[in-house]
């Protein structure tokens, strides 16, 4: 709504249309005439004003068809009428107010009872205005979130949560840009998965993977690890990045232990059908880069660097039920978990002998 507000009147007495006038303008509100019906429904439709004062006995076309069209252009804003006339029987309110009119004024106009008037449509016409504007705003707002969403959804498909919300939430792909960060790696696999496999039929291959990836992929969610891929039985998933957090090392020996526990228990279910699979996990914390690599059609976000190629030799070397992890990872989830150290070991493809330990449950 304007301010000063301004008002239709619309009369097709010159006296009644001065006198309105006069009073109004000397209340500081702007003033538009209108001489008949016609003229009216153009006036409004021309300068659009916050308020109509309505004759209803007017050449052309009468008020109450007047108010009628104002009220079913669905182009118009919510413009608040007042119906100003001298027939003031019940019967005549009671058409005015079903035509569309918000309010009766009778002539001759008492001073008093036009302000009264006046300002009440006002009020209604400001707090009308701005539940407009809120629900437009609240309109934008939920199309947008649904737009994220679905944006999210057609992202997490191809990528981890975290990398979806962030690319999201940035609003561009910035994120993607290779940078390097401290992360904490963590591979791992099933043991005698590749003998499993090439005597195994596929659908049982299948069953065990999905059986597999069910369990252990909400865990992940849960400790809000980045999977940065599947090979087969093989994950990579890692802490810290795309999202910073402060308790990576502590996240990523819980995520470890509470995986264990899972496929151990998914492993007697496959032993009584046959099937004898173990499960070990290697993990590794330090630098890595961490970027986009793919082509235009299809692109993987991952992390490259020696961190890594360990945390691989670690799972390598795990045994069923280990959890291998190094000597500086150890240190920093001595409050989280319970640790065997294993000294140091020759690990292929390490120039140097890597201090080792295990992960053997929770610290109680």
């Amino acid at each position: 709504m304007r301010d000063p507000a301004r008002i239709l009147v619309a009369d097709d007495v010159a006296d009644n249309v001065e006198i309105l006038k006069v009073r109004l303008e000397s209340l500081g509100y702007e003033v538009v005439v209108a001489r008949d019906g016609e003229q009216a429904l153009e006036m409004v439709r021309e300068t659009l004003p916050d308020l109509v004062l309505l004759d209803i006995m007017m050449p052309k076309v009468d008020g109450l068809e007047v108010v009628r069209r104002l009220k079913a252009d669905a182009s118009l804003p919510f413009i608040p009428v007042v119906l100003v006339t001298a027939r003031a029987s019940p019967k005549d309110v009671i058409a005015g107010l079903e035509a569309g009119g918000d309010d009766y004024l009778t002539k001759p106009v008492d001073h008093g009872a036009l302000v009264a008037r006046v300002r009440a449509m006002l009020r209604i016409k400001a707090l009308h205005d701005e539940l407009t504007t809120l629900n437009a705003d609240l309109s934008t707002r939920v199309a947008e979130q649904v737009g994220e969403l679905e944006r999210v959804n057609r992202l997490r498909r191809f990528m981890a949560p975290q990398l979806a919300h962030a690319i999201v939430s940035a609003g561009d792909e910035k994120i993607l840009e290779n940078h390097r960060r401290d992360i904490v790696a963590m591979f791992c696999d099933l043991r005698g998965f590749t003998s499993f496999s090439e005597t195994a039929e596929p659908e049982d291959i299948m069953a065990v993977l999905a059986e597999y990836h069910g369990a252990i992929g909400p865990l992940i969610r849960k400790h809000e690890g980045t999977l940065d891929r599947f090979t087969g039985d093989g994950m990579l998933v890692f802490f810290n990045d795309p999202l910073p957090c402060p308790d990576a090392p502590e996240r990523a020996a819980r995520l470890s232990l509470e995986m264990r526990d899972a496929v151990a228990a998914l492993a007697q279910t496959w032993t009584r059908r046959g099937h004898r699979l173990g499960f070990g996990i290697g993990m590794a914390q330090g630098y890595a880069t961490l970027g986009r690599i793919g082509f235009e059609d299809r692109f993987d976000y991952t992390a490259i660097g020696a961190v890594i190629n360990l945390a691989a030799r670690l799972c390598n070397e795990a045994t069923d039920g280990q959890v291998l992890v190094t000597g500086r990872l150890a240190a920093a989830v001595e409050g989280t978990a319970e640790v065997e150290d294993l000294g140091e070991r020759d690990i292929r493809g390490m120039a140097r002998p890597v201090a080792v330990a295990n992960l053997r449950g929770p610290k109680v």
